[in-house]
């Protein structure tokens, strides 16, 4: 069962609520990751770019949002939301053959 981190007692403790957020961020990360491969496809026969900057954009103003909502660090959220976004972009524009390249792992 979950702990709060006042729950916790030891450094057992936070170190297994860690290692179970990590878990739970990696499940939420392998999520959204099927859903840029699915963008890719939906892009392909629109035409659209794997890069659209206004969307780049709008993703990091909501994540620095999204942070400061939690109490976090905005600045420190959106360049972890920038180097996200870019191998998104890496892994479409690989799939819509923009790059010439193999499609990168999530």
């Amino acid at each position: 069962m979950a702990k709060t981190a006042q729950d916790c007692r030891t450094m057992g403790d936070i170190r297994a609520e860690i290692d179970r957020i990590d878990r739970a961020l990696m499940a939420l990360f392998a999520e959204r990751w099927g859903y840029i491969g699915r963008a890719a496809e939906i892009k392909g026969p629109q035409g659209l770019k794997a890069d659209i900057p206004e969307r780049v954009e709008e993703v990091v103003a909501n994540a620095g949002r999204n942070a400061a909502a939690a109490g976090l660090e905005p600045e420190f959220y959106q360049a972890i939301w920038r180097q996200l976004i870019q191998h998104s972009i890496d892994h479409e524009k690989a799939i819509l053959g923009e790059d010439g390249g193999a499609a990168h792992e999530p």
